[in-house]
């Protein structure tokens, strides 16, 4: 299926802001000057704007890419998106549905899983 997100084993996210009138070509110059490697099909990039009230996430297929973009519609709703410093974070599946659902990625009281 197109644009499955799930298939993806490494999930990064681009800190800092991105301007987020880039499209999939800019995108993956910002992925390919941050890790100095070519987009890979095994793993998602997801980059967040200033408002950090929407992302979008670049995934490679074998034939080509995808890019979703999501927005929330949620009158102030935010993503708590990394902005420490600009550069490409690796991050869990876990700390994915946390940043998904407005948390911050690190949660020090969070039960660890083994």
């Amino acid at each position: 299926m197109s644009g499955d997100i799930s298939l993806a084993t490494n999930i990064y996210i681009v800190t800092g802001y991105t301007d987020m009138r880039k499209s999939i070509d800019g995108l993956c110059a910002i992925v390919m000057d941050q890790l100095k490697e070519e987009p890979d099909d095994h793993s998602i990039y997801m980059f967040c704007g200033k408002r950090c009230d929407r992302i979008k996430v670049l995934l490679r297929e074998p034939d080509g890419f995808v890019l979703l973009y999501k927005k929330l519609d949620v009158i102030q709703g935010r993503y708590r998106w990394p902005r420490n410093k600009s550069g490409i974070k690796s991050i869990t599946w876990q700390q994915f549905d946390w940043l998904m659902s407005g948390l911050d990625i690190e949660q020090p009281k969070a039960l660890r899983t083994t």
